[in-house]
């Protein structure tokens, strides 16, 4: 390559830990550039239809957005040592993992940075810093204090309301301990490689729980497994490392796919039934809100209520796209691996066709 990728990122952002990791494990030639207001809000936002980050600009000069876009794209131009497992089994509990991290633990990771005022000083400085750069500090503070109110906002759509932040609170303390005890007997989620599932739960782990003061203090540094993990996604031994083989799944993350398909599930299928009441007279092509109306599912001993998010379902869609890939013998080992717990359904849900558009959704029109 003539000149290295560019990776727009920060390092208090949820997504921009996914991208990096990813990129440093693959060897990727990059820089990384503070993403700033400018090319946040404008250059990003003409290029990939939102004012997001990360973004990654490729030699060629074209923009990618969202992170497993991203992956996707660039597993393809770089193979060597996939992080996408070739098994059948062990892709689709990466695909989960990666699904679970982007989606299921962003209302923890609000609540643990919003949620508690240390860690406030340390967004104010950084966003700050980040969006202008080279401008006196009143002025950083200043739109550090818009970006924070923005943030802010989303918390009751998530669902980060003071009647369930104990749910939120013993369900995150308990599934760190789960991990804790998985990365004991392992250096990452399915081997000694990191797969995508390792790059999107370290989405949360490391900018929200890992880096924050109060999290990192109180719930990554006391479990020092989950805190050795989080260390070596961030400094990874480039292109090293294998799954387990015979297609494997270890044992010390099965409750993990048992939360997942008892509280998880319930959620996407809530989003769907929420995302299909919805486009009965929405336009095609139009993008859908962000979230819609109010679902209830499971989470931990308790019960969680939040907006639909019709997103997460591009990310199902896509994990049942790789599935339907499979021969019929693999597809029947998938099956029969969710089956234990209680998950098949997932195989059958019937998704409306839908496209990513910019951070947001829209139904692609039939045939």
């Amino acid at each position: 390559m003539s000149k290295p990728f560019v990776h727009y990122a920060w390092h208090l952002s949820y997504f921009s830990g996914k991208s990096r990791a990813y990129l440093r494990y693959k060897d990727i030639p990059h820089v990384e550039k503070v993403i700033d207001y400018y090319t946040f809000a404008i250059r990003a936002k003409k290029r990939t239809q939102a004012a997001v980050m990360p973004v990654i600009v490729t030699p060629e000069g074209e923009w990618l957005q969202d992170t497993s876009h991203i992956i996707d794209r660039l597993e393809q131009r770089f193979p060597e040592s996939p992080v996408v497992p070739a098994t059948p089994v062990q892709r689709m509990a990466a695909y989960l993992l990666e699904l679970w991290g982007d989606e299921w633990w962003l209302p923890v990771a609000m609540w643990t940075r919003w949620c508690h005022p240390e860690n406030y000083p340390l967004f104010l400085h950084d966003a700050g810093t980040g969006l202008l750069p080279y401008f006196p500090r009143f002025l950083q503070n200043r739109l550090g204090a818009t970006a924070a109110n923005q943030m802010r906002a989303h918390l009751p759509g998530l669902g980060v309301v003071a009647p369930q932040l104990p749910t939120i609170d013993r369900w995150t303390r308990d599934m760190l301990d789960r991990l804790d005890a998985h990365f004991a007997t392992l250096p990452f989620l399915l081997g000694d490689r990191p797969s995508i599932g390792d790059l999107g739960l370290l989405g949360p782990l490391y900018a929200h729980l890992g880096r924050d003061p109060w999290s990192k203090r109180e719930l990554i540094d006391p479990r020092r497994h989950v805190r050795a993990w989080v260390d070596r996604m961030n400094q990874p031994r480039p292109l090293s490392g294998a799954f387990l083989p015979g297609d494997q799944i270890p044992a010390t993350l099965q409750p993990v796919f048992a939360a997942m398909c008892r509280e998880m599930l319930p959620m996407i299928e809530g989003v769907l039934r929420e995302t299909r009441a919805k486009l009965a007279d929405w336009p095609v092509g139009k993008p859908l809100p962000r979230g819609l109306g109010e679902i209830e599912f499971p989470m931990g001993e308790g019960r969680y209520r939040r907006a639909a998010p019709p997103y997460i379902l591009w990310m199902v869609q896509r994990l049942l796209d790789t599935y339907r890939s499979l021969p019929a013998g693999d597809q029947a080992k998938v099956r029969a691996w969710l089956a234990g717990f209680d998950g098949e359904r997932l195989l059958t849900l019937e998704i409306p066709r839908l496209r990513r558009v910019g951070l947001r959704v829209a139904a692609e029109p039939t045939a």
